[in-house]
């Protein structure tokens, strides 16, 4: 009598992908809910399937591509190789560009377009995928904005969105009602994300104090930005870079940048 199998339990291998990449090589704090990260893993490992993140990627000064991007993104990469290493399926990364923000903060059409652009050819050749922030928006429709948090903004939350709308907002009305929009926009836009990326892990270069900003049924992995240590987001360095115009481009070169990054 021929006796058949038990496949083996998904469990042993879902723990041995999640810590190929939750790992203090990459994250910057602990997930907030392990267990909801270790589910979406088993998933992928039962399912013989690709372990799925997405991740904002934004705009700042620069209309053109830097080394901090390049950066950002072979570091990416090296997330993604830890993962297949552990995991025959791999991994496969959707970075989100947020035109909607970007807009938001004053940016001209033609430097949205032209650095995105950059990013989505530079995303390909590593593997990664783009995609639009307002096309998700736009797909979701009411779905999205039905479930929208109707609530103020919470006194931490504006504080922290203020400061950073003093940097970067150059829209109409004061910082203030910048990161008020914002705070509105995240709301209506973090469904949108839930509603396209079902399974999937939510990736942020953010720490866990805006935890109210991203996709609240997914887990998320809080990770640095371009190595161990450092967490500003590659799009608003150098940070002396200055924005660029709808007429004038004040990017740095390639060859400039690269001198002015420690070895």
């Amino acid at each position: 009598m021929r006796h058949s199998r038990t496949p083996p339990h998904p469990r042993p291998t879902a723990e041995k992908v999640l810590r190929a990449f939750n790992t203090w090589a990459f994250k910057r704090e602990q997930p907030e809910h392990p267990h909801l990260l270790l589910q979406v893993v088993t998933t992928a490992v039962a399912r013989s399937e690709p372990l799925r993140f997405v991740l904002y990627w934004g705009k700042g000064p620069r209309c053109r591509i830097g080394p901090e991007d390049l950066e950002c993104l072979d570091y990416l990469g090296s997330m993604i190789a830890r993962v297949r290493e552990a995991h025959a399926a791999g991994a496969a990364v959707t970075l989100i560009l947020t035109d909607t923000h970007a807009r938001h903060n004053g940016h001209p059409e033609e430097s949205i377009a032209s650095y995105f652009a950059a990013i989505a050819d530079e995303a390909a050749r590593r593997g990664l995928q783009t995609c639009r922030l307002s096309a998700l928006v736009d797909a979701a429709g009411e779905a999205a904005v039905a479930t929208a948090d109707t609530q103020p903004v919470p006194d931490e939350i504006l504080h922290n969105l203020a400061a950073s709308a003093g940097k970067w907002y150059r829209g109409n009305g004061s910082a203030e009602d910048g990161a008020r929009a914002y705070y509105r926009m995240n709301m209506v836009e973090k469904r949108a994300v839930e509603i396209a990326f079902p399974g999937a892990v939510f990736v942020t270069f953010n720490g866990s104090k805006l935890r109210c900003l991203f996709p609240a049924s997914m887990p998320v992995f809080y990770m640095y930005s371009l190595r161990r240590g450092v967490s500003v987001k590659p799009w608003f360095l150098p940070s002396d870079a200055e924005a660029c115009g709808p007429d004038a481009c004040r990017c740095r070169t390639t060859d400039d940048a690269s001198e002015a990054l420690p070895d």
